[in-house]
């Protein structure tokens, strides 16, 4: 029996423990699985050379293999903050702004006591399989690597951006639209940043499986293995400065795990340092940035190691354009919080061309765009974003996105600079409870963002008349 809307909605605001396995056993893993990947490729395509992969894989640090305690809530709003500028075509509004909304009844607490996917989740249309553990393998993923940046320095904000929206602008192939074509690439990047110091970039990649895996499924059949070796390789295509500085972090979420959703998580070291920007001027995140046309082909080099200097393909950020870089990341973040809260045109003034610039100042169809028109007062703060009206089980159901408004303001008049202060002034300020007055499940970030749902008020058939 399906459960109502109710139901539903208490579902998603329950904190419920995921499993973190991340062990030196799960490096032995991948290695063999990435063996296995170089073997079956050498068969097929008559290649000797092993394809590079992210050197000194290890587990996550003792405090990061914990148990992730979340709400099913916080999960989807994770994935909603990091993918609202996917570029899905003109219908932005319906078809990325609110893609987590199909996922409400597919998580809750399993018979281990810890998350799993319902008997909806584990029934979706099979066209849609694949779709499912891509993006719920994704909200488990980065939710587990946001914690792991966090852990590793306290005292910073924390930003994930898509790697292709950031990519485009230094990157993207001549054509009449831009793009990055097949080359491999992780799939996020998050900035640990702290207003007047230099940041941190962390490389990320996160993918998710539906295989029962058991003791008796080799260890080269491995959906989750194989997709952190296939991580690894993707991870090592990009390097800020020189070969092997960027921290990595590779997740793979098997969704059908016997006990439990379980996230398998990897990390590589790296300093991943960006230099610091001043407040104003040309080197500062307000200032319009230029697009670059920075060489893939051949630009890494790897240093020898008791064989030649190896050259490779990759997207080098070269050490010079490493503030231009930061500043990259500053402004499509801004966008970011920007369609998050349903933001039209103002989105344009971050992007470049070749980030989507035109298509964010061109007005979309009318009724497939989110816009800016909603605003709730959520605990002591006015926040101000976009809303989207559906049905739960033939309920009802309004989800609500916004930032708050003061730090809207200062995105809209531009002044990236003064909204990241003022964002990290009011970091401790927002409620961190999975639910609100008038509300149902709330997804509150340190950032000033919100998500939040509700059912709607029965509506009286005498006023509908």
């Amino acid at each position: 029996m399906s459960a109502s809307a109710e139901e539903v909605l208490d579902r998603l605001s329950a904190k419920i423990p995921v499993r973190i396995n991340s062990t030196a056993a799960l490096v032995t893993d991948t290695n063999k699985a990435a063996a296995a990947i170089d073997r079956q490729r050498a068969r097929k395509q008559d290649e000797k050379e092993p394809s590079p992969r992210k050197p000194e894989l290890g587990p996550l640090r003792d405090a990061d293999r914990q148990d992730l305690v979340s709400t099913p809530w916080n999960l989807l709003g994770v994935f909603a903050r990091a993918t609202t500028l996917a570029r899905q075509g003109r219908g932005r509004g319906l078809a990325e702004h609110w893609q987590g909304l199909k996922y409400c009844q597919a998580v809750a607490t399993g018979p281990s006591g810890h998350m799993a996917l319902t008997d909806e989740g584990q029934s979706p249309e099979l066209s849609y399989r694949a779709m499912q553990a891509r993006e719920l393998g994704r909200a488990f993923g980065l939710a587990v690597a946001e914690r792991t940046v966090r852990n590793r320095f306290p005292s910073h904000m924390v930003s994930t951006l898509d790697a292709e929206a950031i990519l485009l602008a230094g990157f993207a192939r001549s054509g009449p639209r831009p793009s990055l074509g097949a080359r491999p690439r992780p799939d996020f990047f998050i900035e640990a940043w702290h207003p007047g110091e230099p940041s941190r970039v962390f490389v990320v990649t996160v993918n998710g499986n539906h295989q029962k895996a058991t003791n008796r499924t080799a260890k080269a059949d491995r959906s989750a293995f194989k997709q952190l070796a296939r991580g690894s390789e993707r991870a090592e295509h990009f390097h800020l400065a020189e070969w092997n500085t960027t921290p990595c972090l590779l997740v793979s979420t098997e969704l059908l795990a016997l006990d439990g959703i379980t996230v398998n998580a990897l990390q590589a070291p790296g300093e991943g340092l960006l230099p610091a920007r001043p407040a104003s001027g040309r080197g500062s995140a307000d200032a319009v940035l230029s697009e670059r046309n920075l060489a893939y082909a051949g630009a890494v080099k790897v240093p020898a190691d008791g064989h030649r200097e190896r050259i490779q393909d990759g997207f080098l950020i070269p050490r010079k354009e490493l503030g231009w870089y930061g500043q990259l990341l500053a402004r499509t973040g801004a966008a970011g919080q920007l369609a998050f809260a349903g933001a039209g045109t103002e989105i344009a003034q971050y992007l470049t061309d070749k980030q989507g610039h035109k298509h964010y100042k061109q007005q979309t169809f009318a009724g497939s765009s989110s816009v800016r028109d909603a605003r709730h007062k959520i605990g002591p703060t006015v926040y101000v974003g976009t809303d989207q009206v559906f049905r739960l089980n033939r309920i009802r159901v309004e989800a609500f996105s916004g930032i708050a408004e003061e730090l809207y303001d200062l995105l809209v008049k531009g002044q990236v600079e003064a909204y990241r202060n003022r964002t990290y002034e009011l970091r401790d300020t927002y409620p961190t409870s999975a639910t609100a007055p008038l509300w149902g499940p709330v997804s509150f970030g340190d950032d000033g963002t919100v998500m939040a749902l509700r059912v709607l008020p029965t509506q009286d058939p005498e006023e509908s008349s």
